[in-house]
């Protein structure tokens, strides 16, 4: 389990605020999260796309400037297409203890993604608690899979 604290990103496009906004109060009352970026929307009249909202966020990621983000929408489904176009962002829906586990341990995914409309909020909470427990193990056997994968980013083949 991990003990650092986490610079955190937040987003979401209007079918996810509301949940993003419950998750955000909850990381900013976490003792591991030393700070929350909110890329918005700040609520459902906010009609900025997802793609916009996840691909910054992402970027921030990508950059170094953000440890993590979890992003919303209605499914999570297109906020992790849309992180996943960013160079060097791995992005995952998990809502199962195994698959959030795995999705640090396996993957060093930085980016979770969760639907407002498949995930209750008490779950959602709990989800992202366990998934910031987890820290990535340079030395595991995944760490040469995760290797390939970034390898295959930067240069188009294997």
């Amino acid at each position: 389990m991990s003990s650092k604290q986490y610079v955190m990103a937040v987003g979401s496009d209007d079918a996810g605020v509301n949940l993003k906004n419950f998750i955000k109060e909850k990381l900013q009352n976490d003792p591991r999260v030393k700070e929350v970026h909110d890329f918005g929307v700040m609520d459902a009249s906010d009609k900025t796309e997802y793609p916009i909202v996840c691909i910054k966020a992402a970027e921030a990621v990508a950059r170094g400037e953000i440890d993590r983000a979890v992003l919303f929408g209605g499914t999570g489904l297109g906020e992790a297409i849309s992180a996943n176009k960013v160079r060097g962002v791995r992005a995952a829906v998990a809502t199962d203890p195994y698959s959030i586990e795995r999705s640090i341990l396996s993957n060093n995914c930085q980016v979770l993604c969760l639907g407002e409309r498949v995930i209750a909020p008490e779950l959602a909470d709990r989800v992202v608690g366990q998934w910031l427990g987890y820290e990535f193990d340079t030395s595991s056997p995944s760490a040469h899979k995760v290797s390939l994968i970034t390898d295959y980013e930067e240069r188009g083949s294997l």
